[in-house]
């Protein structure tokens, strides 16, 4: 069903090609012309704007990375002035500098508009109070929330990240209908509900929408158990516009719509940057179509993915992404994600959704020891039971031997935004 909002939802396949094209071409023309980066970087390609005849010869281009960016620090990706744009976005620069991103008017239009696609296709209609605990500043997630949530027609609660007992008061005295928020802390704040004695899956709550960091739909299916809600993923990064990139349907829930009017998307082999066709597993790239300010070329999300054909609209998905190639940690030559963890401790029911992960080196052998807690009221006896199942399957699952540490409920680190799920002293 389309939405009242854009029927290029629900296009067809050859429209939305040829927007893209149109698009592309424009974007590629923009980003040579004014962003030296680019016009250096296709130069040593030997690549050119008139290259672009389809969208598949923006395979001819070179790939932008995050190191471009810092590299360029900070108005250097900047196809306008810094005085010309609206406002200004970064990355959290834990790893290094932060990655600025730059908005122009029309820029802040679009991302309103394509969030407002995302509460929309997620189940949000207009008048629905929207609570938002998503951070609010440099970071993307509460202003982009913020700004589609109005563009729909949804009054909000900026609740922004922290004070969980304020969340779960609020909560329970203004009665939102969707909570948008990481899903981490989503797992906090059904903590705090229930300390108060309040029931989740009795709340008011019917939708959340959770991004920022990868998920399983196991976690899925904890949230929806315990908050009585639907929960839906949302994808985006700072380094193209922030979140609104791609939505899952709450209709269908298999892997989130991409909205290809927007952002052109391509697979490719992580190790030697070919373009894989749909349905083949890899590294999802992509290239903002309507970015004025930081039009960006070909990036390397690292977000580990597929690209599948569409269900509830005609926009192409990406499967739902649970890992990062620069996420994978190697122990003892086992290679694993944090999702595969979390996807074992999910089926422990007597164990809380909480853990984080510690990689060590003694000996010059590596070590990784995961650390969970028991779920509220459950019995030391049955948690320690839980404990060495879950020890037993990551190495029957895994094949990795990791001791699990079962820590008092409450003391696995918790964070109001992205959870630190890994801690790897092997690069200290």
């Amino acid at each position: 069903m389309a939405t009242q909002y854009e029927a290029i939802e629900n296009a067809s396949r050859d429209e939305i090609t040829a927007l893209q094209l149109q698009r592309l071409k424009k974007t590629v023309r923009d980003a040579f012309e004014r962003v030296p980066h680019y016009r250096e970087a296709f130069a040593a390609a030997g690549a050119s704007p008139e290259d672009i005849r389809s969208p598949e010869d923006i395979a001819r281009l070179p790939f932008t990375v995050k190191e471009d960016m810092r590299r360029n620090y900070p108005f250097g990706m900047f196809a306008v002035p810094p005085q010309k744009c609206a406002r200004v976005h970064a990355s959290s620069g834990t790893t290094g500098k932060p990655t600025i991103v730059g908005y122009t008017a029309n820029d802040i239009g679009n991302w309103a508009a394509v969030m407002a696609r995302s509460i929309y296709a997620s189940g949000g209609r207009p008048g629905d109070l929207v609570h938002i605990s998503y951070g609010y500043g440099l970071f993307t997630g509460g202003l982009g929330a913020h700004y589609g949530a109005e563009k729909l027609g949804c009054p909000v609660v900026p609740a922004s990240g922290g004070f969980t007992q304020r969340q779960a008061q609020l909560i329970a005295d203004l009665r939102p209908k969707i909570i948008m928020v990481t899903p981490s802390y989503m797992l906090g704040i059904l903590d705090e509900m229930e300390k108060r004695g309040d029931n989740p899956g009795e709340s008011s709550l019917q939708i959340g929408i959770f991004g920022a960091e990868p998920w399983t739909n196991d976690m899925r299916g904890e949230v929806e158990a315990r908050g009585g809600m639907d929960a839906v993923d949302i994808y985006g990064l700072s380094e193209i516009i922030g979140p609104g990139v791609a939505n899952e349907c709450v209709e269908t829930k298999d892997g989130l719509t991409l909205w290809e009017d927007h952002f052109y998307p391509e697979i490719i082999n992580p190790e030697t940057g070919d373009v894989l066709p749909d349905g083949e597993f890899g590294e999802l790239v992509l290239t903002t179509l309507s970015k004025e300010a930081t039009p960006v070329i070909r990036y390397r999300t690292r977000d580990l993915t597929r690209l599948l054909p569409g269900t509830a609209r005609s926009m192409r998905r990406i499967e739902k992404i649970t890992g990062r190639s620069d996420d994978m940690l190697i122990i003892r030559g086992v290679n694993l994600f944090p999702s595969q963890i979390e996807a074992l401790l999910l089926k422990e029911p007597a164990l809380a959704p909480h853990y984080q992960l510690q990689a060590e080196r003694e000996n010059n052998a590596d070590r990784l020891t995961v650390f969970v807690e028991p779920r509220l009221g459950c019995e030391s006896g049955a948690a320690q039971k839980a404990v060495q199942s879950l020890a037993e399957n990551i190495r029957g699952m895994l094949g990795l031997r990791a001791p699990v540490v079962l820590r008092a409920a409450g003391e696995v680190e918790r964070s109001a935004g992205k959870a630190r799920r890994v801690v790897d002293n092997r690069k200290n």
